[in-house]
């Protein structure tokens, strides 16, 4: 598979696409003058605790408070107990750290009233940016991220990668981390580690940990809220997360970054200087390698399948769900060849577009219905296989009885639509308005009750351009039978301004608007 790296800077923007076989599979975006602050750490200071969801708000100087819930706090501190009450009294707090071995495990500690107190100060990282009207969650597990392994500085864990998948491999690695890590330290072996040796992890580890102590010393001396850690710039994240040897070139069209970033690889990882190229042509480079029209595609909740099957994505306030259906395909052989056909062509590209889009929470997948247990666990296993290029963690159950497939995927940010749309001003993000027929009888309602409270003869209709232009056309025979009926002169007249489903009604007397008071 041919890996490409596409930057492009402008005085908006930062955008890097990661294109595999010239299709894009991942999209990052960093807009200038806006807050990014995905894996910052923070001295914080708990502003309240709500037992009842076993979760505190963190104070960490944003304006919002942050998300900490106890499962993100669990065997990370010392024990309550040892908390200094005297020095709360007087104003003054600390940082709570778990050192090696210091956890005791206790049933009573579960409970996050024994594991935080109010204006209490703790050392958090951001997990997840601020979404909506959502401040941002946090987690007491720091961890910090180099190029061949993530230091976990509060755990003594050691992990590897499952997208590393070779189980020699996977041991070689294990083997080598345990035998030159510090004692009680915690490591992740990144996929980048893959055919590493001891030298580059000793370089990765030693770093890392001169940097924790760094942070460390900073948050001894500061007083919360306030930033300690800063991530790298968007450039960096992507040059640190997703450049490695396997990518064929990271082609940028600035030339101070492109320089910048030789810098950078030039000090760190000068193996992959050669990758990187400057893109000094005129036209957009986003445009010369195809993105644009690949970011508007995501966008669009219906994506056609190469076979004339298509998907429909929709996303909800507490779901993704995704409808696969047959569209144009017929198949040539018989029904259930030509759905698994369908099916499996959309497993591959429902990850894909999982992936492209940042979707994040539950996700639930209908796919065509398969009568044959050998087709549905295909489908899944396709689909499985096509989730494993995802840097994100996901969960895929098996296909319940109604032929649906429930999947999680971790959500870190907000997806591609939340960052490229906005809710409709005119329908306020409920994808409908009321009917136009459905309006104007609203409106006809309404003059036979003005006419009937208030005795009024003589109106103006004021309705949108649409509206108004049903009224006095294909509803003019409704207008002219209540104006017989209850002998009235009714006029009618388009406000651009309107909104499709509003109207008002006036008296032709004084021009005013006549308002019913409700009964």
């Amino acid at each position: 598979m041919q890996k490409e790296i596409v930057v492009s800077i402008d005085e908006y923007e930062t955008r890097a696409a990661l294109l595999e076989n010239k299709i894009l599979a991942e999209l990052f975006i960093e807009r200038h003058g806006e807050r990014y602050v995905l894996g910052n750490i923070y001295k914080g200071k708990v502003n309240s605790i709500l037992p009842g969801m076993q979760a505190a708000f963190i104070d960490i100087g944003l304006g919002r408070n942050a998300f900490l819930h106890v499962s993100d706090i669990a065997h990370h501190l010392e024990e309550y107990a040892e908390f200094i009450d005297g020095a709360l009294d007087e104003g003054i707090s600390k940082t709570i750290q778990k050192k090696p071995g210091e956890f005791k495990k206790k049933e009573e500690q579960q409970s996050i009233r024994n594991m935080l107190k109010k204006s209490q100060e703790i050392l958090v990282q951001v997990d997840k940016e601020p979404m909506d009207n959502k401040g941002p969650r946090v987690t007491a597990y720091i961890t910090l991220p180099g190029r061949y392994l993530v230091y976990m500085p509060t755990v003594e864990h050691v992990g590897i990668s499952r997208r590393i998948e070779k189980e020699a491999e996977r041991q070689r690695l294990r083997e080598i981390v345990e035998r030159v890590r510090p004692k009680n330290q915690g490591f992740i072996v990144r996929t980048a580690a893959e055919g590493k040796g001891e030298e580059e992890f000793t370089n990765d580890m030693r770093f890392l940990m001169d940097h924790w102590d760094n942070i460390n010393k900073k948050s001894q001396k500061a007083k919360a809220p306030c930033l300690i850690h800063e991530d790298l710039g968007h450039i960096f994240r992507v040059i640190r997360d997703i450049f490695t040897q396997d990518v064929s070139q990271f082609i940028i069209d600035s030339k101070p970054d492109y320089e910048r970033v030789m810098e950078f690889l030039n000090s760190l990882l000068p193996s992959l200087k050669d990758k990187v190229k400057l893109y000094d042509k005129d036209e957009p480079i986003f445009e010369a390698f195809g993105v644009e029209k690949q970011i508007l595609k995501a966008l669009r909740p219906k994506i056609w399948l190469k076979s004339g099957g298509h998907i429909v994505i929709n996303l909800t306030e507490a779901l993704v769900s995704i409808d696969v259906n047959t569209g144009k395909y017929v198949g040539k052989e018989n029904a259930d060849e030509t759905i698994l056909k369908t099916n499996l062509e959309a497993a591959v590209e429902i990850a894909r577009q999982i992936r492209l889009r940042d979707l994040g929470g539950i996700i639930i997948i209908d796919f065509i219905d398969m009568d044959k247990e050998e087709h549905k666990n295909k489908v899944l296993k396709t689909m499985e296989e096509a989730l494993k290029r995802d840097r994100a963690r996901t969960n895929i159950l098996q296909i319940t009885e109604l032929g649906l497939v429930e999947m999680t995927r971790q959500r870190s940010k907000p997806s591609l639509d939340r960052i490229f749309c906005q809710s409709c001003p005119y329908c306020q993000g409920d994808g409908v308005v009321t009917a136009a027929d459905s309006t104007c009888i609203s409106i006809l309602r309404q003059v036979k009750n003005i006419n009937r409270k208030l005795g009024e003869k003589s109106m103006k209709i004021m309705a949108s351009g649409p509206i108004a232009y049903r009224l006095l056309g294909e509803d003019n025979d409704k207008v002219k039978q209540l104006s017989t009926k209850l002998k009235l002169n009714l006029e009618i007249e388009e406000d651009p301004d309107l909104h499709i489903e509003d109207f008002k009604i006036l008296s032709l007397k004084d021009n005013k608007e006549i308002i019913l008071e409700e009964d």
